[in-house]
């Protein structure tokens, strides 16, 4: 059974501000506001969600993959 990683620390790209963030266990997280710069974070192109794009951690559908992924 593949360990899931529930907390990603998030890397604010207009000002580098970063905070650890809980994951939604069954959703991707489209939007998230720095809390320094307010600036609205979304997905980069071929990123389900911020965390893919700005967290330490990718999301948990896509932990998922990635274990399921390993022989």
């Amino acid at each position: 059974m593949a360990t899931i990683i529930w907390e990603s620390q998030l890397t604010c790209p207009a000002c580098g501000a970063t905070t650890v963030e809980t994951m939604p266990a069954d959703a991707c997280q489209f939007f998230h506001t720095c809390a320094t710069c307010e600036t609205q974070l979304r997905p980069q192109p071929g990123d389900c969600c911020v965390f893919c794009s700005f967290g330490s951690v990718p999301c948990p559908p896509v932990q998922l993959i990635q274990h399921s992924d390993r022989p």
